[in-house]
Formats: structure tokens, C-alpha cells, sequence
């Protein structure tokens, strides 16, 4: 008899139908069973002895809370028996009754009709798989026939389209975000690090599951620690493997990887949560490695590592599975050719293997070895509309040129894509969302330590190969000076393209980049010279941690980074690296906050509130989210 080993968790969720991953202890039919017929069911897929389906249910009433059920091989195996959390629900959106939501039939687009079709066009494996997230809009309608599992082949079918959701119930859209979590340990095991705000977050709905929750949570990296294992993980790995020899404590491979989700994610509350609260992720470089990409020079000394091979890949296969295609609305799934692939063959491993190959091949130490290719569509990166509310989830790890002269946070077509899905159809939307793993506006001395960085390992003191080159290679790693500002011009492409959408007729309320890593919270406010002003609010929104720590000499160096003394010691350094100022100008308008945080933006039409929480603890277990700060966006 089939187990459940971890999930269920919800993802896409539309106004009629919705995605929830899960992992099996064996191969078996997966089955969600709704109340009045909805559902789905899908056959699992396999990958190196691990058993995993994503289920589509379709026929979901908008506007609705529907309660379901999980089956494999027709036994129930969700809600489990102990009936300690309230029951898993899908929250429905109710259509758009003004706004038809753009779409895209192979690769052109399209305007979308209130309507909806089924699809029996059976599955086709390709022999070429990649991953295509981003490609399409991921406002791509639903297609509500297949409950296999099973996608269709790309161009196979013209998807039936579907209005773009707008919220439900009173007429907000409520986005909660964060980044960088350590898992929880176990209740009879102090928490050294204080209370997760998503144990915190799951503890208050459950509480009062009619009460006002998340309608998606954004996680903005670092899920798991690859790194930075617990000391139960690392017992488990001296069973396995002698820890004196590398990766040592850090995960090697496939199998060790998978131990990091399930540490994560069977924590009781945020099984819970994952299960009711529909989410979209992006990595940050402990899903992988500390200081993933920072450089060419790191690059080229990681890659010699006798054990980073089987790392990398089994990062990539891991993350496409466990957190990637969730990120996929039902219409990507089925014009997917990775996905086809992989759900075609009775043992997968291979297939995703030379994915993943493909996938590290992009991020290369000079322009002329790496392999971007568009054409496959390896991007990471994807865009999700919810009416009016644009969000585009960047990859700011895996697209990136690192040869020195021409260092660039996005390849070519990354930055493309994203300049593409930021100025479709202006005026359609009234918010733009950009979600950055990394901050864009830093502390400014951080920034300027960044730039001036830059200018020394570009050669701008003694050249390329000088000794201040080679200082600040090292400075680099060691600091970890790897934000936008590391990529001078990254950053100013990014303030550029912030300008541009935020300006002209149809111009949006706000625009929002949406970020952690930094382990501290903070809002700052750009300004730009009159002649370039955007007419919306242009904001950077940092969250971090959701459950971890900052050591008490970088909070004094976070709050110094801020100070006016730390701005003057800023155009110092930028002076010594012959590095002019930005043309974009920034004030720290709330923070630093320090603790375990989460922030939700609440939006209704044009205007935007934010909300800071932070993760309590009072009494002996008493946990609860404490508002730090409330203000109005727009």
C-alpha cells in the first residue's frame, strides 16, 4: 500500500482549478477529491527511487473555500487521522468580470475569453526536455479536461482561455512573503534562532480558518540549506558517509537532498500551511550553495571539486521537482517538454539529469563556453498574474554572466524576457511585483563596498591582474558581495526598467521589488531626476529571515550601512574604484528590523497597504505574529 511522505502542498490556484504536489512512498495513483465532483488525479512519476505526482483538480466553484481529500490507490491519506489541524481547503478566486487576462498560444498572444474547453489530446514524450517556465505567461488559461496527471505536448492544443482571477471575498488581494528558513526543530528541542513566522502564520489560521489569511505566499529563497545542515541531518549523513571527507557536513547528492524537504516541510505547521495556503517559490544560493555564481573565479575553482558535479545536478533536479513546478499553471504543465519526458518514462532519473546538465551549462566563467539557449527555454524565472497585479519571479542566481567585463545579474535573454513581461500591455495592470531573491537598494554602504568591488576585480587599480584585482576577488567571496550592485550595470538597467513601467499613461500605483537574503527587514524609496520621475511609487521591500539568525556584528553593520557616516565612507571607496554614483538615489523610509518577519501586502484597485509581523514567543509556547509596523503604498 502506497504511503504519503510528504504534501500535500497547494500551488497554482485559479478560479477553477488548482495544483497540489505530493511524494509517495511508492509508485500509485494520486487522487484530490473535492465535495460536488471536483478533483484530479495523476499517476506518480519516478526519480531515483522517489515516487512524485502533481495533481490538477479542475471543476473548483470560484469565489469558494472547498475542503479536500487525498487518495493514492483510492485509500484516504489526508486529512491525517489525528484531526489536529482544521481541514486543507482551496480558496478560489472569483473571475475578473472587466479584465480579460493576456495569453500566449505558441508563443504569440492572445486576448482571453470567458470561457473554458477540455483537452483529451494524449501525452507525447519528447526526446529534447526543458523547462519552459516563464516562456509562456503564466496568466495562461486553464485547461480543465485531463486528470491524469499527463501533459500534453507543446503546441499540441490551443488552450482554452480563461478571464485572470481576481480576489476573493472582500475584494483584497493579501501576498505574504519572505525568505531564508532553517527548519524548525522538534518541540522538545529548544529553538535557538526563536519562533518560525510560518509555524507562527499556520497557528493563527488554524486558530480561525475563516479569519483573513494569505491568498499566496511568495518564498523567496533559501527553503532549505544545502550548507548548513542541523545536527540531526548531519547524524543521518554519518550513517550514510564518512564526514571528514567533502562535501563533509554540506548534502552530496539526490538522496541527501530530499532529507532537506522532508526536515522542512513535515514540520506539523508547515505541512499545514503548505497544504491550505497556495505558494510560489524561487531559490537563493543555500538551496545550492553559499555564494552560488558569485563569480567567475568562483565558479572555476567550485566546478575542480571532485564532489560539485553530483551537486549541482541533484540542486537542479531537486529544486525542478520540489519547488519549480509548482510554480507552473495547468496549461504549462501541459506544454511542457521536461515535464512530458519525465511523466513518460517509468524511471526518470537520466532525463532530469541531463536537464539539469543543461541547466548548469548556462552560468559559465566567460561569454563564449556558456550555453544560453532560449530556444530550449531554460528559465527559472515566471510570471503570475492575479487581475491587476502583475508578479514576475526573477532568477538572480542561474542566469548570470560572470566573465568580468561584462558581468550581468540576467543573461541576455533573461533580461529580455523580463523587460518583455514588465511593458506587455501597459496600462493592464495597477500593481507590477517583482520578486528578487536578492535586494535590488541596499544599505549604502554595502551597495557603494559592492561597486567599488566591482571596479577593483574589473581591474580599475592596477588592472585585471593586479594585486587590487586580486583583493577584491577575495574580499568578494569572503563578504559575499554579490547583490545587483555587484553588477553595476544590472542595477542601473534595473532602475532604468523600474522608471519606464512606472511612468506614462496607464502607469502603475506601485512598484514593488520584493526581496530577502539580508536576514533583516527594511523598506527604502528611490528617487530619480526630475526628467526621469516615475508617476507610480516605486518601493524595495526586504523581508528575511522567516526562521533564522543574524549575528549582533552585522546588525551594527546593517545599521551602519545606513548611517550618514556610512554614506561618506560609501563615496570614498567608490573614489578610490574611479566608480561614479548611481543616477538612481535612495532613503531607508522604515528599518532595520531584525528577528524572524514575514510582510503581506494587501491590495485592493489601486491602493497597497503593508504589514511587518514578527514571530513572538510569550509564555512557555504561547507564539504569535506581532504587527511591527502598518502603512499605506499607495
Amino acid at each position: 500500500m502506497a504511503a504519503l511522505r510528504l504534501g500535500p502542498v497547494l500551488r497554482y490556484v485559479g478560479a477553477s482549478s488548482a495544483t497540489v504536489w505530493v511524494e509517495t512512498s511508492r509508485a500509485c495513483t494520486a487522487e484530490v477529491r473535492c465535495p460536488g465532483g471536483a478533483g484530479g488525479r495523476s499517476r506518480t512519476f519516478s526519480v531515483a527511487g522517489h515516487h512524485y505526482a502533481l495533481i490538477t483538480v479542475t471543476g473548483l466553484p470560484s469565489g469558494t473555500d472547498t475542503a479536500y481529500e487525498l487518495l493514492l490507490d483510492g485509500e484516504s491519506v489526508w486529512p491525517l487521522a489525528d484531526r489536529r489541524f482544521p481541514a486543507s481547503v482551496i480558496r478560489t478566486p472569483i473571475p475578473s468580470l472587466d479584465t480579460a487576462a493576456p495569453t500566449v498560444t505558441a508563443g504569440h498572444p492572445h486576448r482571453a475569453q470567458d470561457t473554458e474547453a477540455e483537452a483529451d489530446t494524449p501525452p507525447t514524450a519528447t526526446a529534447s526536455p526543458s523547462a519552459n517556465a516563464g516562456t509562456d505567461k503564466t496568466t495562461a488559461p486553464e485547461a480543465d479536461g485531463r486528470t491524469d496527471g499527463t501533459p500534453d505536448p507543446a503546441g499540441s492544443r490551443t488552450p482554452a482561455p480563461e478571464t485572470g482571477p481576481n480576489p476573493p471575498g472582500d475584494g483584497k488581494l493579501r501576498i505574504a512573503f519572505g525568505s531564508c528558513r532553517w527548519s524548525a526543530p522538534p518541540a522538545d528541542v529548544q529553538n535557538r534562532v526563536g519562533p518560525d513566522a510560518l509555524d507562527t502564520l499556520a497557528a493563527r489560521i488554524a486558530a480561525d480558518p475563516h479569519a483573513e489569511r494569505p491568498d499566496v505566499l511568495l518564498l523567496l529563497g533559501d527553503q532549505v540549506y544545502a550548507d548548513e545542515t542541523s545536527e540531526p541531518t548531519q547524524e543521518w549523513l554519518a550513517s550514510r558517509r564518512d564526514l571528514d571527507e567533502p562535501p563533509g557536513t554540506q548534502v552530496a547528492d539526490f538522496e541527501e537532498y530530499t532529507r532537506l524537504y522532508y526536515e522542512s516541510w513535515l514540520d506539523p505547521e508547515v505541512r499545514w500551511l503548505l497544504s491550505t495556503v497556495p505558494s510560489l517559490m524561487i531559490f537563493d544560493d543555500h538551496d545550492v550553495i553559499d555564494d552560488w555564481n558569485t563569480s567567475a573565479a568562483w565558479l572555476t575553482e567550485t566546478r575542480a571539486q571532485p564532489w560539485w558535479r553530483e551537486r549541482i545536478l541533484s540542486g537542479f533536479m531537486t529544486y525542478w521537482i520540489y519547488q519549480h513546478l509548482g510554480n507552473l499553471t495547468p496549461q504549462q504543465l501541459k506544454d511542457d517538454p521536461v515535464y512530458a519526458a519525465v511523466c513518460a518514462e517509468p524511471e526518470a532519473t537520466e532525463t532530469l539529469r541531463s536537464f539539469a546538465a543543461r541547466a548548469d551549462a548556462r552560468v559559465a566563467a566567460d561569454r563564449e563556453t556558456a550555453e544560453e539557449t532560449p530556444a530550449e527555454g531554460l528559465r527559472w524565472s515566471y510570471r503570475r498574474d492575479f487581475g491587476r497585479v502583475r508578479l514576475l519571479m526573477v532568477d538572480t542566481r542561474a542566469a548570470r554572466v560572470l566573465q568580468e567585463d561584462q558581468r550581468a545579474m540576467l543573461g541576455p535573454s533573461e533580461e529580455a524576457w523580463l523587460r518583455e513581461q514588465a511593458t506587455d500591455e501597459p496600462g493592464s495592470y495597477d500593481h507590477l511585483l517583482i520578486g528578487s531573491s536578492l535586494p535590488w537598494l541596499l544599505p549604502h554602504l554595502v551597495h557603494d563596498a559592492e561597486v567599488w568591488d566591482a571596479g577593483l576585480c574589473r581591474g580599475e587599480r592596477g588592472g585585471p591582474s593586479g594585486r587590487w584585482a586580486r583583493f577584491g576577488e577575495k574580499l568578494r567571496q569572503a563578504a559575499d558581495l554579490e547583490h545587483w550592485s555587484a553588477f553595476p550595470a544590472s542595477f542601473d538597467a534595473l532602475a532604468d526598467l523600474l522608471a519606464e513601467v512606472g511612468s506614462g499613461p496607464g502607469a502603475p500605483a506601485t512598484v514593488c521589488v520584493l526581496s530577502g537574503d539580508v536576514h533583516h527587514a527594511y523598506v527604502a524609496e528611490p528617487s530619480w531626476p526630475t526628467e526621469n520621475r516615475p508617476s507610480a511609487r516605486v518601493l524595495q521591500l526586504t523581508c528575511s529571515p522567516v526562521h533564522n539568525s543574524v549575528p549582533a556584528y552585522m546588525k551594527a553593520g546593517f545599521r551602519f550601512g545606513w548611517s550618514a557616516l556610512g554614506r561618506a565612507l560609501g563615496s570614498l571607496l567608490l573614489r578610490h574604484a574611479r566608480a561614479p554614483r548611481a543616477a538612481v538615489k535612495w532613503r531607508r523610509t522604515g528599518g532595520p528590523w531584525f528577528g524572524n518577519h514575514l510582510m503581506t501586502l494587501e491590495i485592493q484597485g489601486r491602493s497597497a497597504r503593508l504589514r511587518l509581523e514578527r514571530a513572538r514567543l510569550s509564555g512557555t509556547d504561547d507564539r504569535r505574529l506581532e504587527t511591527i509596523r502598518e502603512t499605506p503604498l499607495s
